[in-house]
């Protein structure tokens, strides 16, 4: 005798079987065909949140810290305490010489000044920088260039604007090349930028001036002095691991109490992108096991409809048996139905899901930017359709075993 599960009469007795009993097979698989979506959908939609919020820190270095001088609390060295610290040129030079594993840093100084050009004027900042800045905090440029490290040793009269600014100052026309008066002072612009993160240091990039650091210590009587420090760490290392270093090097230049905190004061962007991290991981972990809870609901739906075929088929079952049909015929199947409910079910709701993630992904996407991801990769839509499978087989494995042990003579006496 052929196996059942090769026999083509045995499929389409199996499609005859389930569509006597429409409205109790289409429930069914609507719990099926629901579960695997919503755990599709789930883990999907969890990577496109994840996406959309870090498009919110797109461009800037995650692993960022800063070092900002403040007054001192302890007496030291004879000075007296309630001195204030400013950072300068020294002190940059020794945080530089001497504090390994600096990946990349620059001094920042910003201001509040009048911007004019010809009747158009604006209250602004100016945030003085070097090159390393956008390497820190990535742009979006929509024209000309931005400040190099020529620029800055030479203190070039040259600024970056920020978009907002230049649709303002400039209106209607390009301001690349032309010339714009900061508190008196005339700079050329040479590149127009709008800000890429959410995050910023000193002022939104949209509504300020980027200008060289010397170039702001010169034109506007800054000395040799800087407002604060950031810096990146490189792989492998934190900004809190740098900062006994940071401050080791700015006592050299200044009479701080080595247990003096207020002194110097230090930021650690990386702590909070850490939080962020651990929240997204908390995410998908909660979306997995919410999408399992609805994969076990329609697991124990294929589980429930086996039972009742089963039942319903006692008297067919044993006629079956005593015509000869062996134990293994029989439990092939009834586990045939419950794998054909599966697999198509199970199919169609991945399917649907992938359908409704690439529409939110679409809906979604930001230019320069991109698409969040909103997705699902084909293997993992195979492993849900898999996992579906086998859970799917072993609900209707009890039913089927069942069905094995029933006897012909008993079964022949059912009504």
């Amino acid at each position: 005798m052929k196996l059942a599960i090769f026999d083509i009469e045995n499929w389409r007795e199996i499609g005859a079987t389930l569509a006597r009993n429409k409205t109790r097979t289409l429930l069914t698989a609507f719990g099926i065909f629901w579960g695997t979506a919503m755990l599709a959908m789930l883990l999907g939609g969890s990577q496109g949140l994840e996406g959309i919020m870090r498009r919110q820190f797109a461009g800037f270095a995650t692993n960022t810290g800063g070092a900002f001088t403040g007054t001192t609390s302890i007496a030291y060295r004879g000075f007296n305490k309630g001195m204030t610290v400013q950072l300068d040129d020294r002190d940059v030079a020794n945080i530089r010489r001497t504090v390994p594993h600096i990946a990349m840093s620059t001094p920042v100084n910003s201001r509040s000044v009048t911007a004019v050009n010809g009747s158009h004027s604006k209250s602004t900042r100016t945030i003085g920088v070097e090159s390393d800045y956008f390497r820190m905090m990535e742009p979006i440029v929509d024209e000309g260039r931005l400040i190099n490290e020529s620029d800055v040793s030479r203190a070039r009269k040259v600024a970056v604007i920020g978009r907002n600014l230049a649709s303002e100052l400039f209106p209607g026309e390009s301001p690349v090349g032309q010339y714009v008066s900061l508190n008196g002072v005339f700079m050329r612009i040479i590149g127009v930028v709008a800000q890429k993160s959410d995050v910023s240091i000193a002022g939104r990039i949209d509504e300020s001036f980027i200008i060289p650091v010397t170039t702001g210590q010169r034109a506007f009587n800054e000395g040799n002095r800087y407002g604060f420090f950031i810096y990146t760490a490189e792989d492998g290392h934190t900004p809190a691991e740098l900062q006994k270093g940071i401050r080791r090097a700015v006592s050299l230049n200044h009479p701080i109490h080595p247990a003096d905190e207020s002194a110097i004061s230090f930021m650690d962007v990386s702590e909070m992108f850490e939080t962020i991290n651990n929240l997204f991981i908390g995410l998908a972990i909660l979306a997995f096991f919410v999408g399992m809870g609805s994969l076990m609901a329609g697991v124990i739906g294929v589980g429930n409809i086996m039972w009742i075929i089963v039942k319903e088929r006692t008297r067919e079952i044993g006629i079956r048996r005593a015509i000869g049909a062996r134990p293994v015929d029989i439990v092939v199947q009834i586990l045939s139905e419950s794998v054909l409910l599966t697999l198509v079910a199970g199919t169609s709701g991945v399917v649907f899901a992938t359908i409704v993630l690439a529409a939110a992904d679409k809906i979604t996407s930001v230019p320069g930017f991109g698409a969040p991801g909103f997705e699902i990769s084909f293997w993992l839509a195979v492993v849900i359709v898999a996992t579906f499978f086998v859970l799917g087989s072993a609900a209707g494995t009890v039913p089927a075993l069942k069905s094995m042990k029933i006897k012909p003579i008993e079964a022949m006496r059912e009504k």
